[in-house]
């Protein structure tokens, strides 16, 4: 037992590690929140010009395929951004250049940053489309609202927003709402991953075969979530699609040490890798938040079922000691 406890320890290590520093940063750009950014609108619409929020609200997100030159102005009502037919590209005499870096806005404004300086553009990318964190659509306060301290159980518009935009002379607003929504019952979804592994357990004991459609489940619950992320712009996280492949791969062949192992990279990394989804009400997926929580739920209870399974199945394989 204690080389099969070891060997799991080690591949899960080796998988993790890498990860890492993609974890990290990842954190910066996606997060769950209780606070929800949504976009209304554009206070005068242009055809090819299209604005959505990504990231669980951490960036907007502007793609001009309009043939026209869009400027995205800072916070002092300087040119910040300016999306061409040939590009992307940023002013670095503009304070939202560096505001804008990280997502509480904490990197330090250099002094030669001066919104009524003359722009000096920089090339950013190639692509017409273009992501960028914004402090007029977030809270940024680290204390919660006066309304939402008083009644946190409750949702409430927080405020109305506007990001102005430039065409040549013309000025208009990407416009959007900001809101707190209360928190799920996190207890809720824990209590249904731990029955719901119990359950994996008793099925996988009483019916054998059924080890096989059960770790499907879990594979592709996980990838789904996968697929919901990175259509919201948080990209594709080699970790829960490694987890969910190693579950579908456990559909076909589930020896007892494969089932434990890949019953328990679900659980660690897919499941409570990713559990901050039952603590927020805003989760960075497309789509209804229910899906991200249950494909999380499925990873821990299907994970923790096929892990506790393969080793039940290695105990009851192994022969008992012969006494001299």
């Amino acid at each position: 037992m204690r080389r099969l406890l070891s060997g799991i320890l080690a591949v899960a290590g080796a998988i993790l590690v890498p990860a890492g520093p993609a974890s990290a940063h990842a954190g910066d750009t996606t997060s769950v929140s209780d606070y929800r950014t949504t976009v209304t609108g554009l206070s005068n619409p242009l055809d090819g010009l299209t604005v959505r929020v990504v990231e669980g609200g951490a960036r907007l997100e502007l793609g001009n395929d309009s043939g026209r030159t869009i400027e995205i102005l800072g916070y002092s009502g300087e040119p910040y951004l300016e999306v061409r037919p040939d590009g992307t590209f940023e002013n670095v005499n503009s304070p939202a250049t560096y505001i804008n870096q990280t997502l509480g806005g904490e990197t330090p404004v250099p002094a030669t940053a001066d919104p009524t300086s003359a722009p000096t553009w920089r090339r950013v990318s190639g692509d017409t489309t273009v992501r960028w964190h914004d402090q007029r659509t977030r809270w940024t306060e680290p204390a919660p609202p006066p309304q939402v301290t008083a009644a946190p159980g409750e949702t409430h518009r927080l405020r109305e927003w506007a990001v102005p935009l430039r065409d040549q002379v013309r000025t208009f607003d990407i416009q959007g709402t900001l809101d707190y929504e209360p928190p799920p019952a996190a207890w809720a979804w824990w209590l249904g991953s731990a029955l719901l592994g119990l359950a994996v357990t008793l099925l996988a004991r009483r019916w054998p075969r059924s080890a096989g459609p059960l770790a499907l489940l879990g594979g592709l619950t996980t990838g789904g979530y996968v697929v919901t992320s990175a259509l919201d712009g948080a990209g594709w996280a080699p970790v829960p699609i490694l987890a969910g492949l190693l579950a579908c791969a456990a559909a076909w062949r589930h020896p007892p040490f494969y089932l434990t192992l890949s019953g328990f990279i679900l659980a660690a990394f897919a499941g409570f890798g990713s559990a901050d989804v039952f603590f927020a009400a805003v989760v960075p997926s497309a789509g209804p938040t229910w899906i991200p929580r249950i494909a999380v739920a499925c990873a821990i209870g299907v994970g923790a079922g096929l892990a506790l399974t393969g080793v039940l199945r290695l105990r009851a394989a192994t022969p008992e000691p012969v006494a001299a």
